[in-house]
């Protein structure tokens, strides 16, 4: 029963993005708000960052059981605001209150394991956290898709707000009520989280300004809050990434910037089901079931990968940004006012190979973390930042998405095409972030 709380809270984090994805298309033809349409991830996004840096500090004041009702009711009570929405502005509310919550769930998953069960299961407790990823990736989109087919997505956050609610009791009911044993006293890293989120906010509403100088100002102030962000994050006693990072000849910065770059692409997928039902006259379920192509592909090549020996694992870091961006451009350049079957095959085949790249290269990069330094406890927090890296590239990318998308509203293929072209020119920086990691690491 604890491993199923415990999975559960990671489930409904993985599987939500995904699910709000196919269902978008449906709630902004009922409720307006295109011009938000990217701020739905986005604000879900960065609300989980900022909750990941709060799990330790919960976990240790409160105990595993209040730490996991928190965030499971948190998390029910923004779904329940989005299913009562009557406006987008009050779903992008909703959306922030649900990724507090998802952020907090996702980040107890792991940290109470060591707490909650005796050692010979810790292992196998650790597997189904990772294989509920893969769960959210496939159910996601196919259950969001399902409810946006029957034009029922108030229903579909109905359904997240009951599950949330009966983990919530089950909690009380099989994970021990005692307070923390050892409180977190490391200070929140608060500048450069508040740049950070700054910066997410300003490339979001660069969607929502008129095109031209008041765009570009936006994204200006957002690329200067993001070079705030870094100079903080060196200079400040406390950080949001480890303070390896900024070490000067280490490799985990440009193993960070790889996560970065191979996640970037990832964005994508918030977006295929619109372009789907609008390009290729996609039914809401089929749409919602393209979206996941590139997770699908990550996820498959994710399990090939994590057997290959340490000289291959290289090449495949190496590859991954290939791929991903190569993919990404396939399926820019096919997009089409009018999309023919074999024609979103294509598109299908183009996200698989995308994602392939990045499950290729992921497993390794974890291990790369690791490896950036000889102290073991370093090296853990190293790893266990990858999270947080990806929580970041994620928002930022999901806002700059929309800033794209918007550019080209006239027309949904200039759009589609402009905001996957767009975010392969931040993919390609993998290109040579990999190169530099990897160099690195073969000095060490």
């Amino acid at each position: 029963m604890v491993v199923s709380i415990l999975a559960g809270g990671i489930a409904l984090y993985a599987m939500n993005l995904y699910f709000t994805a196919a269902l978008l298309p449906s709630i902004v033809g009922d409720i307006g708000g295109d011009r938000y349409y990217a701020w739905v991830a986005t604000g879900f996004l960065m609300a989980a960052v900022i909750a990941s840096m709060l799990v330790s500090r919960i976990l240790g004041n409160w105990g595993g059981a209040k730490a996991y009702l928190t965030g499971f009711l948190v998390f029910a009570a923004g779904a329940a605001i989005n299913a009562a929405s009557p406006a987008m502005e009050i779903l992008l509310v909703g959306r922030v209150i649900q990724g507090f919550g998802g952020g907090l769930l996702a980040g107890l998953g792991y940290a109470v394991i060591r707490t909650a069960l005796p050692e010979h299961l810790w292992a196998r407790a650790a597997g189904l956290m990772s294989a509920m990823w893969g769960v959210g990736t496939l159910v996601g989109p196919a259950t969001g898709g399902l409810f946006a087919e029957f034009g029922a997505w108030r229903w579909a956050f109905v359904l997240l707000m009951v599950v949330a609610v009966v983990l919530a009791g089950l909690t009380l009911w099989a994970l021990p009520r005692g307070g923390g044993s050892a409180s977190d006293r490391t200070a929140i890293p608060m500048l450069p989280l508040a740049l950070l989120t700054s910066a997410a906010a300003a490339f979001s509403l660069s969607s929502a300004v008129s095109p031209g100088a008041p765009t570009a100002i936006t994204l200006g102030v957002g690329v200067a809050l993001i070079a705030g962000f870094l100079v903080a994050e060196k200079r400040g006693r406390v950080s949001v990434l480890p303070k390896l990072t900024y070490a000067q000849g280490n490799s985990l910065k440009w193993i960070y910037l790889t996560v970065a770059a191979l996640c970037a692409g990832v964005m994508t997928e918030n977006f295929v089901p619109l372009f789907g039902q609008q390009l290729g006259g996609l039914s809401p379920l089929v749409a919602g079931l393209l979206g996941a192509a590139l997770s699908v592909g990550w996820v498959l090549a994710q399990t090939f990968s994590v057997g290959l020996a340490a000289r291959s694992a290289r090449r495949v870091i190496l590859l991954a940004p290939l791929m991903l961006t190569g993919g990404l451009i396939a399926y820019g350049l096919l997009q089409a006012d009018t999309a023919s079957t074999p024609r979103m095959i294509a598109w299908g085949v183009a996200l698989f190979l995308a994602g392939a790249g990045i499950g290729l290269a992921f497993p390794h990069l974890s291990v790369a973390a690791m490896s950036s330094t000889a102290d073991p406890a370093e090296g853990a927090k190293a790893a266990a930042a990858l999270n947080t890296t990806q929580l970041i590239s994620y928002t930022v990318t999901s806002a700059i998405a929309g800033t794209l998308l918007r550019l080209g509203d006239a027309s949904p293929v200039d759009s589609a095409r402009l905001m996957t072209i767009g975010i392969t020119v931040l993919t390609a920086l993998g290109v040579v972030t990999t190169f530099m990691a990897t160099r690195f690491r073969s000095r060490a």
